[in-house]
């Protein structure tokens, strides 16, 4: 019985991590057949979290699908958080890591931690989003390198909830876009930004309620970072958003606008002065994750008691 309940178990994290066969008509890992074309690699995290949230593969198929419109680049898909053909990332104008983070990183192994300091060495353009900002301790100090920014639990914080954005800072990233709001996303904030070549990109109002730290506590009522532009010391450039945790947010248009203007700035290529066009086809069902997502058992409700006599 045990051996079957374990054979049981093991069908169910392998139906959760299959692709399903909407995603497996997207090429994975297909190098560029065009040698001139900016080849941009999105890293799209194995399957995570409840139905609309964390739909990294998704949201990476809409990036790939929405860059393929752009002359001379060549966007490249992969599954699971990092390829099985690492030459899939060599010569990449720019990688896009959306994926869970913390200890769920798909790059924490030294072999995979010294490809991407190649990658930041030969600057090639880094876009971080959402978790992937989270980082076990000993990585801050690389985060801040390779991305601008690190997401730690001494000072940082994160939840649910609408977020306005009153502004937007002038950039080649935010060309485009105008104010805008995000109803019910996910996001991390209070990060650790690196001392130089961060710049504020978008930045809001937190509750205060979400402060759970000792830091974020005192600096209640600050608008909080969570787009940022970063320039290395290299040459190289990074651009970090913490939003992108519910899937819904991409049928925003500021969303799409701002992260193709930063795919395009990260891997140095031209941005338009009226910004990226946002008008592409949004179809927010297609290449969903297969998730088995199991709601929490309720607690049974206790007996009641005999009345007394």
């Amino acid at each position: 019985m045990r051996l079957i309940l374990l054979a049981a178990a093991f069908s169910l994290v392998s139906a959760h991590a299959e692709l399903t066969s909407e995603q497996q008509q997207i090429p994975l890992e297909a190098l560029p057949t065009d040698a001139s074309a900016a080849k941009i690699v999105l890293l799209a995290g194995s399957p995570s979290n409840k139905p609309g949230q964390h739909e990294y593969f998704a949201g990476c198929a809409l990036l790939r699908e929405w860059l393929a419109t752009v002359p001379g680049v060549a966007p490249v898909m992969v599954a699971d958080g990092w390829p099985k053909n690492e030459a899939v990332l060599d010569g990449a104008r720019a990688v896009v890591f959306f994926m869970d983070g913390g200890p769920k990183l798909p790059f924490l192994t030294p072999e995979r931690k010294a490809k991407v300091q190649a990658l930041a060495d030969a600057g090639t353009g880094f876009i971080v989003l959402h978790q992937a900002v989270d980082c076990p301790a000993d990585l801050a100090t690389s985060f801040k390198e390779w991305f601008g920014a690190a997401f730690q639990p001494d000072i940082g914080c994160r939840g649910h909830w609408d977020v306005k954005f009153d502004s937007v800072s002038p950039h080649a990233v935010t060309s485009g876009m105008k104010p805008f709001e995000l109803l019910k996303d996910g996001w991390l904030y209070n990060l650790h930004f690196a001392e130089k070549g961060v710049t504020p990109l978008l930045a809001a109002q937190m509750p205060d309620t979400s402060r759970k730290t000792d830091h974020a506590k005192a600096n209640a009522g600050r608008a909080e970072t969570v787009a940022w532009a970063f320039e290395r010391p290299n040459g190289g450039r990074s651009f970090g958003f913490t939003g992108c945790d519910l899937h819904a947010s991409w049928a925003v248009p500021e969303q799409r606008g701002m992260l193709v203007n930063a795919l395009l700035w990260s891997a140095k290529l031209p941005v338009p002065a009226s910004g990226a066009a946002t008008d592409w086809p949004v179809d927010l069902a297609k290449n969903l994750d297969r998730k088995i997502f199991t709601p929490k058992a309720k607690k049974p409700t206790p007996a009641a008691k005999p009345a007394s006599n």
